[in-house]
């Protein structure tokens, strides 16, 4: 006769996943809250967050759908103040809005450029800032960033792409440093080739050339699972074929 399983660290335990309307933000706030976590799932689509949130199993807390642009601070600040009058905290945020671009250099706009440094840049720091004014007074919390091996290594015709994945790296490091003292873990997990509305065609590469954003969301649960004494720092996760260590 099997053991009883032991209930997850998580069981109760608060999460905010930004850009969980689909892809690698939904994965997480499904995989987070089969560990007994009351998710807030936070998109710019909510009608796209009300179906997903309607589908999750009922033995666990229902997720919470709630509409966000990362890009508008008064929403932010709108979301934690609801979070604080709701639930009175914060256990885990977890920075996944964002958008891929694979526009050449000599064609980027400004506008664009500004459309992806607000999206994958400054929308985490807005969360992250907030996330901190509740966390802080609690002695304890967890924020896990979803940065990309562009972080690490670039490709062509993705500077914009490239640049905010870089910068949300040096931000995670500046944030544990700030949350140290707090109790507060900041951590990145650096995704591969990923099947994602991020990436057409991702679909018709084979399982050992793309992943899928479920084991990503592992990655996450498994960061997110640790003691509150221990972090994480950083994770890449990637298809073992991708051509990411060497030549290729």
């Amino acid at each position: 006769m099997s053991a009883p399983m032991a209930p997850s660290l998580l069981q109760g335990r608060i999460a905010l996943i930004t850009g969980s309307s689909s892809g690698i933000g939904a994965a997480c706030a499904k995989s987070l809250a089969g560990q007994g976590m009351q998710v807030i799932m936070a998109a710019r689509r909510l009608d796209k967050l009300q179906a997903l949130s309607s589908q999750f199993a009922g033995d666990h807390p229902k997720p919470e759908a709630y509409q966000l642009d990362v890009r508008n601070e008064a929403e932010i600040i709108a979301l934690f103040a609801h979070i604080r009058a709701k639930y009175g905290r914060l256990d885990l945020l977890v920075n996944s809005a964002g958008f891929a671009d694979h526009t050449p250099t000599t064609e980027l706009s400004l506008a664009r450029w500004s459309d992806i440094v607000a999206t994958n840049l400054t929308g985490p720091f807005l969360c992250a800032r907030e996330a901190f004014k509740l966390m802080k007074p609690q002695k304890r919390g967890r924020i896990i960033n979803i940065g990309s091996v562009s972080a690490q290594i670039s490709r062509p015709n993705a500077i914009g792409y490239t640049s905010t994945k870089f910068a949300l790296d040096g931000m995670t490091r500046s944030l544990a440093l700030d949350g140290r003292e707090d109790g507060i873990c900041v951590s990145i997990v650096h995704p591969g080739s990923t099947k994602t509305e991020l990436m057409p065609g991702m679909d018709d590469k084979p399982a050992d050339q793309s992943m899928l954003a479920d084991d990503v969301a592992r990655t996450v649960v498994l960061m997110a699972s640790l003691p509150d004494e221990t972090n994480l720092l950083e994770a890449t996760i990637l298809p073992v074929r991708q051509p990411f260590l060497g030549r290729g």
